[in-house]
C-alpha cells in the first residue's frame, strides 16, 4: 500500500488528501554542533534527585546542628574531650546521613537514565533517538501518541495531531494542531503524529518556566515530613525557657566553679534536641529508595514510598497492568455476508495506515498482510475518546471506500445483533473490535452514524502472570482494588474473574456525573469499563472525596490526567513518556508484582520511624522536664554531658538505628504527631520525675567531698534502667535479634561500671550499697508505671 505524495492528485471521491510529510531533513550535524557551542541545548536539570552540595547543605545546615555545634565549641575550652563526645557523634551522624542520601541519589540517578524517554529528532534526514538534554534549538522533532512535548516549539507536521494541554492549562479537551500552531512543552499528544521545531530549550520552555514558579515539582505529601517538622517546632518553644531558666540556674544562683556550672548547663541543654530524628527519617527513605531500586523500581519523589503504604483504594488499568501490552487475533468473524479475503485487505491496509500503532492495531498489523496495491487517501488515528480509529483507501481497482475500527458498542446502534455476538465473547474476557464501513468523512464527528458491520476481529489478550498474586496481596492487606479501563465492561470483568477478582461490574458510560453520587457507585462497584480519561480523573476525585487515599496504576497517555491527581501515581516504564513523566512511581521491569514490595517498604519506613520517634522523644520530653526541675529546686543539674552522650548511643542512637532498618509489615496508620506524643509525654514524665526524686535522695545522703559525683552516678543509674525499659517496650515483639540487641545495650553499661579507666573516662562509679539499690528500686516502680500508663493510654487516648 502506498500513501500519496505531496502534489499527488486528488482522489475524485475524497477530496481531502494525506498532510504529507514536508520535505524538511532537519538540522545537519555541523548546524547541532554549532548551537551546542553557543549553548543552545536543552539543559534542565534532572528531576529525580537533588546535588551533592544540596544533600550536604540539608544535612549540614540545620536548626539543630547549630544549636549543637556552638555548644560543642564552648565544651572544647571548657571541659574535658569526654564531654564535648556529643559533637563528633553529630558529626558522625550527618556523615552518615549524607553518604545515604548520596548512595540514594546515584540509584535514582542510574534509574532516572534508564528509564528516560528518548524523543526522536530529525537530522541529516535521518530519524534519530537522543536524550532529552542532548535536544538543541531549531530541532526538528517528531511526536506520536503517549509522546511528550519535552521543550516548546513550533507543529511542522500534523496527521490527526491532537494535544493534550491539561497539565499546563487545565483544560481537558485535546486541542488539534495544524502546522504553524504553538506546541507547549508539558502538552503530550493524545492521537495522530507529526513534527514540530523547537524554538525554546531549557529554561525558556514554558514548561520549566512554570515548574520553577510552583518550587520546581510537586512534592508528595508526607506524613512523616510533616509530622516531624511539627514536633521540632514545639521541642525548640520548649528548649527556649528551659535554656534560659538553667543556665541562670547553674551560673548564678549556684555559685560553683565557672567550667564545672557551663558543663553542667550544656548536659542539661543538649538532650533537648532530638537531633538523631530527621537524621534516621532521612536515612530510613534512602535506603528504602536503594533497595526499591535493585528490584528496577524508580522512586521519583522519595516521600512517595510512604504514601503507597498509606493507600486504601488502588485504582488499575487493565492493559498494561492486568494484561500484557500485546495481543493476538484468535478469531475473524465476517458479518453481513462480508468477503474475508476483503476483509483480510481491509485490515492490512488499516494497519499499515497509522505509522504508531496500539497494541490492538499491532496485533492486527502482525497477523494480516498489508495490500500494496492500496493506497491512504486520508487516515484518522485512534482516540480514547472516541474509541475508534479510521483510514479512507483507493483501492487496486480504482474504487474508493472509507473504514473504522472501534469499540462494536460505539459504532453500533444499541440493537444490532452483532452485539449480542460481541457480547458473549466478552463474557469469555477477549477483546473484539468492530470493523465497519462509512460512507462519512473522516473529519465528521458523526462519521460513525450508520456505518456497516463488516467483520468482528476478536483478540486475546494475555495475562501477567503475576498478576493474581498481586491482587491477592492486596486484598490481604485491606487494599480495594477497582479495575478502571476504557474496555467493554464485560470483557474486563471477565479478565479480572478469571485472576479472582470479585465484584460488580459497572459500564461507566451509565456513571452518575454527580461527584457524591459517582463516589457512592464507585464504592460498591470493582470493575468499570468503557471509562473516558475525564472520567478516570473524576473517579479518582470522587474516591478522594470520601476519605481515601487513592493510587493510580497505568501506561497510556489516557491514563495521564488521573495519574497526576491521583494520591500516588504509578507508571509501567513502558508506558509513554507522558505518564511517566507525572507518576510519582515508575516500575522499570513493568511488572505489577513489584507493588507489593513498595508498600512493604513504605510500611516498613512509617513503623519503624514511629517506634524509634518515641524514644528520641522520651528523651526530649525527660531532659525539657530535669531542667524545669533542676531550675524550680535550684540545685546543680545532675548530670554531665558525658553521662548523656553515653546514655544516648547506648538506649536510643545505636538501637534506633537497627529498629529503623528492621522489617515491619504492620499497616500504616495516620496522626503520625499524636501516635509518638501519647507515648512520649508520658514516658518522659516517668523517666524524669523517677530520676529526679533518686537524685534528691541522694542529696540527702551523700555529704562531704564527691558528693556531687556520686550523687550523679546513681541518677545516671536510675535514668539509664527506665531508659533501657523504655527500648525493651519499643523493640516489641521480641525476636532473636531485638532480644540480643537490647542485652547488648545493658551489657555495655555494665562494661562501663566494671573497667576502671572507662569509670574515670565518664565519671561513673557508684558509691556504697544502699543508694544504688535505691535507684534500682525506684527504677522498678517506674517501669512498673510505665507499663501501666501506657496500656491506659491505649485504651483510653485515640491515635
Amino acid at each position: 500500500m502506498t500513501h500519496i505524495d505531496a502534489g499527488a492528485e486528488l482522489d475524485p471521491v475524497h477530496p481531502v488528501p494525506v498532510p504529507a510529510p514536508a520535505a524538511d531533513g532537519g538540522l545537519t550535524a555541523a548546524e547541532v554542533a554549532e548551537r551546542v557551542a553557543r549553548g543552545a541545548v536543552n539543559d534542565v536539570p534532572v528531576r529525580s534527585s537533588r546535588s551533592l552540595a544540596e544533600i550536604v547543605r540539608a544535612n549540614v545546615f540545620t536548626r539543630f546542628n547549630a544549636i549543637i555545634g556552638v555548644l560543642w565549641l564552648v565544651m572544647l575550652f571548657v571541659a574535658p574531650f569526654q564531654d564535648s563526645l556529643f559533637g563528633y557523634v553529630i558529626i558522625a551522624n550527618t556523615g552518615i546521613g549524607i553518604i545515604q542520601e548520596w548512595r540514594a541519589k546515584k540509584t535514582l540517578d542510574s534509574l532516572a537514565v534508564i528509564g528516560e524517554a528518548k524523543p526522536t529528532v530529525r537530522r541529516d534526514g535521518e530519524a534519530l533517538e537522543v536524550s532529552t538534554s542532548e535536544i538543541v534549538l531549531d530541532d526538528l522533532i517528531e511526536i506520536g501518541p503517549g509522546d511528550k512535548a519535552v521543550v516548546d516549539g513550533e507543529c511542522v507536521e500534523a496527521d490527526g495531531l491532537e494535544i493534550d494541554e491539561s497539565l499546563l492549562t487545565g483544560e481537558a479537551d485535546p486541542v488539534v494542531k495544524q502546522p504553524g500552531d504553538p506546541i507547549m512543552s508539558g502538552s503530550f499528544v493524545v492521537a495522530g503524529g507529526g513534527a514540530f521545531r523547537a524554538t525554546k530549550v531549557g529554561r525558556e520552555a514554558y514548561a520549566v518556566q512554570l515548574a520553577e514558579e510552583a518550587s520546581r515539582f510537586t512534592l508528595v505529601h508526607s506524613e512523616l515530613r510533616t509530622g516531624i517538622s511539627t514536633i521540632l517546632k514545639y521541642v525548640t518553644w520548649m528548649m527556649i525557657p528551659a535554656a534560659i531558666g538553667l543556665v541562670i540556674t547553674q551560673l548564678v544562683v549556684k555559685s560553683h566553679d565557672l567550667k564545672e556550672s557551663i558543663a553542667r548547663t550544656v548536659g542539661g541543654i543538649v538532650p533537648m534536641v532530638p537531633e538523631g530524628l530527621v537524621l534516621l527519617t532521612s536515612v530510613a527513605f534512602a535506603i528504602g529508595v536503594i533497595r526499591l531500586g535493585r528490584k528496577q523500581c524508580l522512586v521519583q519523589e522519595l516521600p512517595a514510598i510512604e504514601g503507597l503504604a498509606r493507600i486504601d483504594t488502588v485504582c488499575l488499568d487493565k492493559t498494561g497492568t492486568l494484561t500484557e501490552g500485546g495481543m493476538d487475533v484468535t478469531e475473524l468473524r465476517p458479518l453481513n455476508g462480508s468477503d474475508e479475503t476483503y476483509v483480510r485487505r481491509v485490515l492490512g491496509s488499516l494497519g499499515e495506515s497509522d505509522p504508531r500503532p496500539n497494541a490492538s492495531l499491532q496485533a492486527i498489523i502482525d497477523a494480516y498482510p498489508d495490500a500494496e496495491d492500496w493506497r491512504c487517501t486520508e487516515s484518522l488515528p485512534f482516540s480514547s475518546a472516541r474509541k475508534y480509529s479510521g483510514a479512507s483507501f483507493s483501492e487496486g481497482n480504482g474504487e474508493s471506500s472509507t473504514w473504522l475500527l472501534g469499540a462494536p458498542d460505539v459504532l453500533l446502534g444499541a440493537d444490532d445483533p452483532a452485539l449480542a455476538e460481541t457480547e458473549r465473547l466478552n463474557e469469555q474476557g477477549l477483546r473484539v473490535l468492530l470493523l465497519a464501513r462509512t460512507t462519512g468523512d473522516l473529519d465528521d464527528p458523526e462519521v460513525a452514524h450508520g456505518a456497516s458491520a463488516a467483520a468482528l476481529v476478536v483478540l486475546e489478550q494475555r495475562l501477567r502472570p503475576d498478576a493474581a498474586d498481586t491482587l491477592r496481596y492486596f486484598a490481604e492487606q485491606d487494599v480495594r482494588a477497582k479495575v478502571i479501563s476504557g474496555d467493554n465492561a464485560v470483557s474486563v470483568g471477565a479478565v479480572a474473574g478469571k485472576l479472582g477478582l470479585k465484584g460488580t461490574t459497572v459500564d461507566a458510560r451509565h456513571l452518575p456525573s454527580d461527584p457524591e453520587d459517582m463516589a457512592n457507585a464507585l464504592d460498591e462497584g470493582t470493575v468499570f469499563g468503557r471509562v473516558t480519561p475525564q472520567q478516570k480523573r473524576d473517579m479518582v476525585g470522587a474516591l478522594q472525596s470520601h476519605g481515601h487515599n487513592v493510587a493510580m496504576t497505568g501506561d497510556g497517555v489516557n491514563d495521564v490526567l488521573a495519574l497526576k491527581d491521583a494520591d500516588i501515581g504509578v507508571s509501567m516504564g513502558s508506558g509513554s513518556e507522558a505518564t511517566r513523566a507525572v507518576a510519582q512511581i515508575v516500575l522499570l521491569n513493568n511488572s505489577f508484582a513489584t507493588l507489593p514490595d513498595v508498600v512493604a517498604e513504605g510500611r516498613r519506613v512509617i513503623g519503624n520511624i514511629t517506634r524509634v520517634a518515641t524514644l528520641f522523644l522520651v528523651k526530649t520530653v525527660y531532659s525539657v522536664l530535669l531542667a524545669l526541675l533542676v531550675v524550680c529546686w535550684q540545685v546543680e543539674y545532675p548530670f554531665l554531658p558525658r553521662h548523656l552522650t553515653l546514655l544516648s548511643t547506648l538506649t536510643i542512637g545505636v538501637p534506633a538505628f537497627f529498629l529503623a532498618l528492621a522489617p515491619n509489615t504492620e499497616r500504616a496508620q495516620p496522626h503520625f504527631v499524636r501516635r509518638v506524643m501519647r507515648y512520649s509525654i508520658p514516658g518522659g514524665v516517668v523517666a524524669g520525675v523517677a530520676t529526679f526524686a533518686t537524685y534528691l535522695i541522694a542529696r540527702h545522703y551523700y555529704t562531704g567531698k564527691g558528693s556531687l559525683d556520686a550523687e550523679t552516678s546513681v541518677a545516671t543509674l536510675t535514668l539509664f534502667l527506665i531508659s533501657m525499659w523504655v527500648l525493651a517496650i519499643i523493640a516489641r515483639p521480641y525476636t532473636w535479634w531485638r532480644v540480643v540487641l537490647v542485652a547488648s545495650m545493658g551489657a555495655g553499661f555494665l562494661l562501663v561500671l566494671a573497667v576502671p579507666w572507662l569509670q574515670d573516662f565518664f565519671a561513673l562509679k557508684l558509691v556504697g550499697v544502699t543508694m544504688p539499690w535505691i535507684a534500682v528500686g525506684i527504677s522498678v516502680v517506674a517501669a512498673a508505671a510505665l507499663e501501666l500508663t501506657w496500656k491506659w493510654v491505649d485504651r483510653r487516648v485515640p491515635a
